[in-house]
């Protein structure tokens, strides 16, 4: 099919292939495939754009090995070492996030999963903020337990934010202390005690393109509505410190085509866009991004939220529409 029978038939209900997706990926004629994206972007999402910021409520010592990541405790960065932050400290960043018209806050945990001695603090915590504000609360804290996950969902938490973090077929290669199989049982025990599911992952680690279309595929085939794409900020100390970056025509032609395969998802400018040009990033937005992480993101540098807030309108996009999803 062309292009443009693709775009009809996605218009029409239909689903692009990981075949024809990795076509659509070496075909020289970039500027027809992201004209396409923006085509479908607008035919399903609109101008919605939907804004999050974050708080790095616990940093370091993580158990785990995953290769790109400054919070693991296996590789010496030169990451902040800090326990979950007091509730004063969260209340005060999520009040602030909403007085500059950010709609969701979400809180950000180091290590495998949070104790149940944190997770009362944290549940304290987000009760608080919801007597402050009515900012809506998103949590990524690991792979918790049910009752865990029941606990934060019962104190005011929407969403919950579990990363596949790349295609199932290289995500061993990266990190072997968890599997992408035990983020799935926690995204299913999320789902099912009625939390919207957030879930995504970081581009520019190694994998190949048709790696990142299975990562597409993947998420699509579980009803993923709000997909971060991260670009990866290579870590001093990490195994990843010294990968190539991505050009910034491939970071185009995957947010592209996760727009083909996703339609009808938030795609998620999140950590790493700061390596990519103002040119770029307005093309991503014109592309298919539309929603962000906006204020300072983790442990990277990240855009400060009246600058993006004004990118964002630039480009056609309103901030004042609802966008919560569904699943």
């Amino acid at each position: 099919m062309s292009i443009q029978e693709i775009t009809t038939n996605l218009m029409q209900g239909g689903q692009l292939s990981a075949e024809e997706a990795l076509r659509l990926a070496n075909d020289p004629d970039k500027e027809a495939l992201y004209e396409a994206a923006h085509q479908v972007t607008c035919h399903f999402m609109g101008n919605r754009f939907d804004t999050c910021s974050i708080i790095n409520a616990k940093s370091g010592n993580c158990s785990e090995d995953c290769k790109w990541c400054a919070q693991s405790g296996h590789y010496a960065t030169k990451v902040q070492l800090y326990p979950l932050l007091p509730a004063t400290e969260c209340v005060r960043h999520a009040v602030y996030n909403r007085k500059q018209g950010i709609g969701r806050f979400a809180l950000v945990t180091s290590g495998k999963r949070v104790s149940d001695k944190e997770m009362r603090q944290i549940t304290d915590t987000v009760r608080t903020i919801k007597q402050q504000t009515d900012i809506k609360c998103c949590a990524s804290m690991g792979l918790l337990t049910r009752e865990q996950l029941q606990q934060l969902f019962d104190s005011g938490v929407e969403n919950y934010h579990c990363n596949i973090e790349t295609a199932p077929s290289y995500f061993g290669q990266l990190c072997t202390t968890h599997t992408i199989a035990q983020k799935m049982e926690t995204i299913r025990m999320a789902r099912e005690i009625g939390f919207r599911i957030c879930c995504g992952g970081i581009v520019g680690m190694g994998e190949t393109m048709a790696q990142r279309i299975e990562m597409a595929c993947f998420l699509r085939e579980n009803e993923v509505h709000s997909i971060p794409i991260n670009l990866l900020h290579p870590i001093v100390g990490t195994p990843l410190q010294e990968t190539p970056a991505l050009s910034e025509e491939e970071w185009l032609t995957t947010i592209a085509l996760f727009r083909l395969i996703n339609p009808t998802a938030y795609l998620r400018f999140s950590g790493g866009r700061e390596q990519i040009s103002e040119a770029s990033q307005r093309k991503s937005l014109y592309v298919g991004i539309n929603a962000a992480i906006i204020g300072d993101l983790l442990t990277t540098i990240g855009s400060k939220a009246e600058e993006d807030k004004r990118l964002f309108t630039e480009m056609g996009y309103s901030l004042t529409e609802q966008t919560d999803w569904v699943g």
